[in-house]
Parts: C-alpha cells; sequence; structure tokens
C-alpha cells in the first residue's frame, strides 16, 4: 500500500519495569508490509492510524487531525497495564494522505481494515477525519459479504451532506447510504445548532434513528440503553465511530469543531460499553482529535482513555 507507513517504537515511551507495568511495554509493533502471525486463542487488538485531515480540508473545518493518531498513541502509552497476558495490543502503523489524494487513501484504509479482520485482529483506528468512516466501513464489508453493518454514532454532526463534488468529513454515511441502497444507522448526540433542515430530511429519507445532545445523557440511560440495545438486535454486525467532537469542549477542546454543549463522559462510555458487551462490536474508530487546539493534552487523553475502555470491556 503506497501510503502505508509502519510504526514508530519510540512513540511507545514511559516509565520503565520490568513487569509490563505500562502499555508502552505491552504494545508491539507489527509492519504490515511483512507477513506476520498471531495466536488466534488470544484477543488481539491493533491500532492503525488514520493520519489524514484532507476531508477536513474539504469540509471547512479546522485541519489538524492528521497529527491525531500519534497524539493519542503518546497518552496511550503511560497508561497502566492492567490486562491478562492473554490479551495482546498491536501497532500496525499508519496511513497517510501526503497528496490530497483523499479517495486514494480511503481504499488503503479499507483494504487495511479488511485484512486486519481477516488476520483476527480487532481494529481499532485512530483519526484523522470523519471521512475515515467511508473507508471503514467499506473495510468491513468486504470482509463480510452479506451480513448486515449497523453503524453506532457517537457524535453533533450526521456527517449526511451531498458531496458537491469530492466526498469530505461531512459526507461518509451520506456515501454508504448511496452506495449500498440503504444504511442501518444510528447517532447518539445530535444538536440541531450543528445540523441544517436539509440534514434532518436527509437523515429521515436514510430512516436514521437518532438521539439529541438533551436526550443523549446519563438522566437518560435507559432509553438510550433500549434504543441502542433495540438497534443491535436488528443487525447483524455493529461498527462503532465515535467523533471526540461530540463531546463537550470542557473535555474535549483539541477538535475539529468544538461545542460547548456537547454530552457528558459518563453517558458514552456508559453506552459504549453496553456497545461492547453485545457481542457483535467488529471493529471501532475514534475521530476528529485535533492536537492543534488540544489544551494541556486533555482531548488526546480522553480519547485515549476511550481506547482504553474499549479494549477493557470487550476483554
Amino acid at each position: 500500500m503506497k501510503n502505508y507507513h509502519k510504526s514508530n517504537p519510540t512513540i511507545w515511551a514511559g516509565r520503565k519495569s520490568d513487569r509490563q507495568l505500562y502499555l508502552h511495554e505491552k504494545i508491539q509493533c507489527i509492519d504490515l508490509n511483512h507477513s506476520f502471525s498471531i495466536h488466534q486463542e488470544n484477543t488481539n487488538f491493533a491500532l492503525l492510524g488514520y493520519a489524514c485531515d484532507e476531508g477536513v480540508r474539504r469540509n471547512q473545518g479546522r485541519i489538524g487531525t492528521a497529527k491525531g493518531p500519534e497524539a493519542i498513541r503518546k497518552m496511550i502509552a503511560p497508561l497502566s497495564n492492567h490486562f491478562d497476558n492473554t490479551i495482546k495490543i498491536y501497532d500496525v502503523g499508519d496511513i497517510t494522505c501526503p497528496h490530497g489524494n483523499l479517495e486514494e487513501t480511503q481504499k488503503d484504509t479499507s483494504k487495511c481494515v479488511s485484512t486486519l479482520l481477516h488476520q483476527g485482529l480487532f481494529p481499532i483506528v485512530l483519526g484523522g477525519g470523519h471521512d475515515l468512516a467511508y473507508a471503514h466501513y467499506n473495510g468491513i464489508k468486504a470482509y463480510s459479504p452479506g451480513q448486515t453493518i449497523g453503524i453506532i454514532n457517537l457524535d453533533a454532526h450526521f456527517d449526511l451532506r451531498t458531496p458537491a463534488s469530492n466526498g469530505t468529513s461531512g459526507t461518509p454515511f451520506y456515501q454508504i447510504a448511496k452506495e449500498n441502497g440503504d444504511i442501518n444507522y444510528l447517532c447518539l448526540g445530535i444538536q440541531k445548532e450543528s445540523n441544517n433542515r436539509e440534514l434532518f430530511k436527509t437523515a429521515e429519507t436514510f430512516n436514521v434513528t437518532y438521539l439529541e445532545n438533551h436526550e443523549f445523557e446519563k438522566e437518560n440511560q435507559t432509553q438510550v440503553y433500549d434504543m441502542v440495545l433495540n438497534f443491535i438486535q436488528k443487525v447483524d454486525l455493529i461498527y462503532l465511530t465515535i467523533d471526540i467532537d461530540g463531546f463537550t469542549s470542557s473535555i474535549a477542546p483539541g477538535v475539529s469543531a468544538p461545542s460547548p454543549l456537547g454530552f457528558s463522559a459518563n453517558i458514552a462510555f456508559d453506552t459504549i460499553k453496553k456497545i461492547c458487551l453485545s457481542k457483535k462490536l467488529v471493529s471501532v474508530d475514534l475521530v476528529e482529535m485535533n492536537p492543534t487546539y488540544d489544551i494541556d493534552n486533555c482531548t488526546a487523553r480522553l480519547t485515549a482513555r476511550l481506547v482504553y475502555h474499549i479494549i477493557n470491556s470487550l476483554s
């Protein structure tokens, strides 16, 4: 793959021990350009970077998300390791977009996701712009032909814009729906202020299920869980995508489109755990983390804790 770069082991640094007390001591780097084998009896996770913000640029957003994967990795590295030895975590490198050819980058990403799934690895893809979702979905689809894929998106935005010519970070779910003739799409955290009337009409056309941000709250958790579990029951597989700009900007300032009225960590973490326990989750991504606008790495730290929470919930 022309846009693939192998993992950088020097990112995985921190306090040293002789007992793998920290994740940087546990995580192993793999070069996907070379053959590798893993033990299928283990629970295997793969961290793949989508170092691309071309879709954000096309969507007139704040660029900088291409540096998100590295920033997130650096905040994962010092976290304490409480995982069993049968839990294996691999850093498999990055897909990049050096010349603005988003479509080529997306094709490489799809191939990579499909390869990881076929190898028995659970992909956790670190973005990058939300244009990743189009590539990620197609990678899952290539791995599982004939199975229904449900998309659960924690986000302030539908990302259902109609492409003017090429795709952007605001168009991935429209592209998925148009190419597949249908879409199983649940979006949690939608903000009216951030989605115009036409986007709500598009969501209605595609039968999108959603909760607005004032409904996606801890106090409303019973309705949230019921909606999520009912959605999961209707599909074969779940693809979870988490847009960090859906969180309130007090805890996530380093994003492409910050919001002062986003959702809280409590309801997001609890909902993610419910999804993980469904046994249908096959792949996850976390997008729109932008270190250029972060404060004291707090957004990168939040994203790193989400990664930890997902691995812990699935282990």
